[in-house]
C-alpha cells in the first residue's frame, strides 16, 4: 500500500502584515490605504496582504491594488455599519465575525492594521488568533454611543494612528492604546493634470465628495443660490454604497433658481482633471471633517479651498491665505464668501496652497512618517 501522506501544514503569514478595509472604492479613506501599504511595503520593508469586504464598492480599488503588484482577496468581513443595528444584523456580524477569526487563526498573520474604525471588531478576532500587532488607523470622528463602543473594541489594539488632531482627542482614548496623529499625505498622478471641458462661466466651483447626508450638499446649494449663482458650480461623487445618502441632482432643481449654473457630474474615475479646470474647492460638509482630503488634493493642483470650520480643515488650510472658512451649516456665511471671492484672490490664494502642499502633505513625507511610526511602535510592543 502507498505511503499515507500528512496533510500539507497551514499557510504561515507571521511575516506579513495583514491590512484590512472597509470598502472597495476610490475616495478619500480607499486613497490613503494605497499610500499606508506603499509605505509598508516599500520603506518598512513588510510583506502586505489586503482583504476587502465581498460585494461593497465598484472595485476600483481592488483594481489600482493589484496594479500596484498588491496581494488582494475579498471576504466576508465584520465591517460596522448602521444597517448592523437591528437583530438580524448584529446575528450576522456575529455569524461573519466567527469565519473570519477562524481564518485569522488558520493564516497567523504577524500583524494586523485596520484602515478604518468600521474595522475594528476585527481586533479582538485578531489577539485572540494569537496576532502580536494590531493597528487602527482612526479616519472617523466618534461621538455619542459610538464612541463608547469603538473605544471598547480598541482595547484590543496594541497602537492607533489617528489623520489629525480633533480625530484624536474625539476618539477619547488616552493611555491605551497610545495614539500617534500622523497627517494624511495624498499623491497627485501626472496623468490627470489635463483639464477637462467645463462650460460655463467663472469662477468654477468644485465639490467632490460621496453623497452623504452630513457633506452639506443641501448648504451649498442654498447659498449658491443666494449669492445669484456666482458661476459655475460642478458636483463630482454619489450616493454611499451603505448608508443614507443624498440625491444633489434633485436638490439643485428644486433649490436653485437657475440650476443650469450646476453641472452635476456625478462619480469619475480621477477628480484631478476637474480639480485642474476649477478655480476653487468647496468642502461644504455640515459636522467638522476628521481630515479633508480633497483639500490637499486641490492645494497640489494650485487651487485654493472654502472650507466650513470645524474638524481637520482646521489644520490644513491659512484662513484668507491659501483658502476660506465658513461657520458649519451656515448657507449665508457661505454665500457671502461665494459674492465676494474673484477670479484675481483666487489664483493668489492657490500659489500659496501649492506652498503649503510641498511643505507639508506630499506623498513621499507621508509615507515615511507611517513608515517610522509603524515601526516605532512595533518595535516597543
Amino acid at each position: 500500500m502507498p505511503a499515507r501522506q500528512s496533510p500539507p501544514p497551514p499557510p504561515d503569514d507571521r511575516g506579513t502584515v495583514l491590512v484590512v478595509h472597509s470598502s472597495d472604492e476610490m475616495y478619500g479613506a480607499d486613497r490613503i490605504l494605497l499610500e499606508v501599504v506603499g509605505a509598508l511595503r516599500d520603506l518598512a520593508g513588510l510583506r502586505v496582504q489586503v482583504w476587502l469586504p465581498a460585494g461593497v464598492g465598484d472595485g476600483t480599488l481592488t483594481a489600482e491594488l493589484t496594479r500596484r503588484g498588491f496581494a488582494v482577496e475579498h471576504h466576508p468581513l465584520p465591517i460596522l455599519r448602521r444597517a448592523n443595528l437591528s437583530a438580524r444584523g448584529l446575528a450576522e456580524l456575529a455569524r461573519v465575525g466567527w469565519v473570519t477569526g477562524r481564518l485569522l487563526r488558520r493564516r497567523r498573520f504577524g500583524a494586523v492594521y485596520l484602515m478604518t474604525s468600521a474595522c475594528l471588531p476585527v481586533a479582538p478576532l485578531a489577539r485572540l488568533a494569537g496576532t502580536r500587532h494590531v493597528l487602527v488607523h482612526l479616519q472617523e470622528m466618534w461621538s455619542g454611543v459610538d464612541r463608547m463602543v469603538l473605544r471598547g473594541l480598541a482595547t484590543f489594539c496594541t497602537a492607533v494612528i489617528a489623520i489629525s488632531t480633533p480625530v484624536a482627542q474625539a476618539s477619547g482614548l488616552r493611555r491605551w492604546p497610545p495614539v500617534d496623529v500622523v497627517e494624511n499625505g495624498v499623491s497627485l498622478p501626472a496623468e490627470t493634470c489635463e483639464a477637462v471641458p467645463i462650460s460655463g462661466p467663472r469662477p468654477r466651483y468644485l465639490v467632490a465628495s460621496r453623497w452623504n447626508t452630513w457633506k452639506g450638499h443641501e448648504t451649498l446649494l442654498r447659498a449658491w443660490d443666494l449669492a445669484g449663482c456666482p458661476g459655475t458650480l460642478v458636483v463630482l461623487g454619489a450616493p454611499p454604497p451603505v448608508g443614507a445618502g443624498v440625491d444633489v441632482r434633485a436638490l439643485a432643481n428644486d433649490l436653485v433658481a437657475h440650476p443650469e449654473t450646476v453641472d452635476v457630474v456625478g462619480q469619475v474615475e480621477s477628480i484631478g482633471p476637474y480639480l485642474a479646470a476649477a478655480d476653487v474647492l468647496v468642502l461644504p460638509s455640515d459636522q467638522p471633517e476628521p481630515f479633508g482630503l480633497v483639500i490637499i488634493e486641490a492645494f497640489g493642483r494650485s487651487r485654493p479651498a472654502i472650507a466650513s470650520r470645524g474638524g481637520g480643515p482646521l489644520h490644513i488650510i491659512t484662513d484668507g491665505v491659501d483658502g476660506w472658512f465658513f461657520d458649519l451649516g451656515s448657507a449665508p456665511a457661505l454665500a457671502g464668501l461665494l459674492r465676494q471671492l474673484d477670479p484675481a484672490a483666487l489664483r493668489r490664494a492657490g500659489e500659496r496652497a501649492r506652498q503649503t502642499y510641498l511643505d507639508r502633505y506630499t506623498p513621499e513625507s507621508y509615507r515615511r512618517r507611517i513608515a517610522a511610526t509603524v515601526r516605532n511602535r512595533w518595535r516597543r510592543a
